[in-house]
């Protein structure tokens, strides 16, 4: 079978590309397609991201493995795109490039059956020009401000002259590394 997605640049613009993959291609073919066809070079890390209805973030399936233990944690090429992806679970988010942080909708529009002498992935449409820089991210947590009330010891400056006078720790006089 075949999967067809619309992959959507998150930006101002409507920028967008419709790509046709085969169901038992992995999220690395999916990747090399997405980044061919938006004329990124490839070098840099990306990941996909599992996400519910309403694109609410899950699950990242990393590139590479970057778990403490070789071999535990499954990488992008672990995965069939029929495994994760099918008439009930059509939503996925791509990040690539996480310096840029260029983020992209992937909705899976339909399955249909493999075109004879077609070639697989291809770029079935493109809408839109790549903008110079991503979309700027503001990453804060729901709630960022319990976070830090948690944190807040309400100590001030003068309650620092408790420690004055304490000699149970070595100085070792990198005074000018502190200013």
């Amino acid at each position: 079978m075949v999967y067809k997605f619309r992959v959507i640049l998150d930006a101002e613009e409507d920028i967008f590309r419709d790509i046709a993959i085969l169901d038992d291609d992995t999220l690395e073919d999916l990747h090399n397609a997405i980044f061919n066809s938006f004329g990124f070079d490839g070098m840099e890390v990306a990941s996909f991201y599992t996400c519910d209805e309403t694109w609410n973030q899950e699950d990242e399936i990393s590139l590479f493995d970057t778990g403490d233990v070789p071999g535990e944690q499954r990488i992008m090429s672990d995965y069939k795109l029929s495994d994760i992806l099918d008439e009930e679970n059509t939503k996925i988010i791509y990040v690539y490039d996480f310096i840029n942080m260029w983020t992209f909708l992937v909705e899976l529009a339909a399955i249909e059956e493999q075109t004879a002498g077609a070639i697989y992935p291809e770029t079935l449409f493109s809408h839109g020009e790549m903008p110079d820089e991503a979309l700027e991210k503001n990453f804060e947590a729901d709630n960022a401000d319990d976070f830090y009330d948690e944190f807040e010891d309400g100590l001030d400056d003068d309650d620092m002259d408790m420690f004055e006078g304490d000699d149970s720790y070595e100085d070792y006089g990198f005074e000018e590394n502190w200013n």
